[in-house]
């Protein structure tokens, strides 16, 4: 096991800096020290709401915009949640990986039940924010909890724990387009499946990091099974999953503002491959954080794609 210090374990955070010392381990909990994956849990949910609001040629109304506001609450929201319970289930794992060696729970400085307290709390919140949706994205909702509860599971059964983490974390582009008018659309789906291959393509950067490490302890990854070959998987993945969010758009009829979008959502893409180093774990980590921008392009892209030119 390396004793460096790793790139996302550095004392940089407005948690480190800010935070009173007592809510430290808690906020570390929710990851709340590290937003990207709060944007790459989001995204997709904004990115759906946005798609049926093309489709429609609508922009938001009120309920519109009170929709994005609640998936981003209920993004920081789940995201805590689903993190803590990761934590608890892997916290004999992290204490062997230097990464992950300090969260609160392997380091004990959270106790096991505090952490499922802190999940439930969490979870509260969020049913009640879900409830306000319609039936059909109330039901999403509920059913995208045993994909979060099977995440943490995966990386001891499957060498793609990181698939099953985008079949997960885009579960929201089909709940936000269910949220404005209570029905889905193949587009959607389509949409969808470009976020798992997405999701495929940066959490294997991501695991880059921990390759050494997971090697150790038997913990799988696509990064590991890969091998060699990483590069060449991250540009499959990245392709496809522009591929799908282009067959989206064309079945709602999204305009050349959009083509002009998911050309860049592509170049984005494309200057991540060429850039990634596997035996890098600062570089990794630095192309991983970027896909805050290739979502944000993509969501800018279905929303502008209704303006008609």
């Amino acid at each position: 096991m390396s004793t460096s210090p790793l790139p996302d374990a550095a004392r940089a955070n407005w948690v480190d800096r800010f935070a009173p010392e007592g809510l430290k381990p808690w906020l570390k909990l929710g990851r709340f020290d590290r937003p990207i994956g709060v944007w790459l849990l989001l995204l997709p949910g904004w990115q759906g709401i946005a798609l049926a609001l093309a489709q429609n040629r609508a922009a938001p109304d009120a309920y519109g915009w009170w929709l994005l506001a609640a998936f981003a609450v209920g993004a920081c929201l789940m995201r805590a949640a689903g993190c803590a319970f990761n934590d608890i289930v892997d916290r004999d794992i992290d204490r062997q990986v230097a990464r992950t060696a300090a969260r609160p729970v392997a380091s004990g400085r959270i106790r096991v039940k505090g952490a499922w307290a802190f999940v439930i709390g969490c979870s509260l919140v969020s049913l009640l924010i879900l409830l306000t949706f319609n039936l059909t994205a109330i039901l999403l909702g509920v059913g995208s909890l045993a994909l979060v509860a099977a995440y943490p599971f995966m990386k001891r059964i499957t060498w793609w724990p990181q698939a099953w983490l985008g079949l997960t974390f885009n579960w929201g582009a089909l709940m936000g387009f269910a949220a404005v008018g209570g029905q889905v659309h193949p587009a959607v789906f389509l949409l969808y499946l470009g976020g798992v291959f997405w999701t495929l393509g940066y959490d294997t950067i991501y695991a880059l990091q921990d390759i050494e490490d997971d090697a150790m302890v038997g913990v799988k990854s696509s990064a590991r099974r890969l091998g060699g070959k990483v590069r060449t998987g991250v540009a499959v993945f990245y392709g496809l999953a522009v591929l799908c969010a282009a067959g989206a758009g064309a079945l709602v009829g999204l305009g050349p503002l959009f083509a002009l979008g998911l050309l860049a959502y592509a170049g984005h893409l494309a200057l991540q491959g060429a850039r990634l180093k596997p035996d890098d774990g600062v570089l990794a980590l630095r192309l991983f954080k970027s896909n805050r921008e290739a979502g944000l392009i993509l969501l800018a892209a279905v929303a502008l794609g209704a303006i008609p030119l």
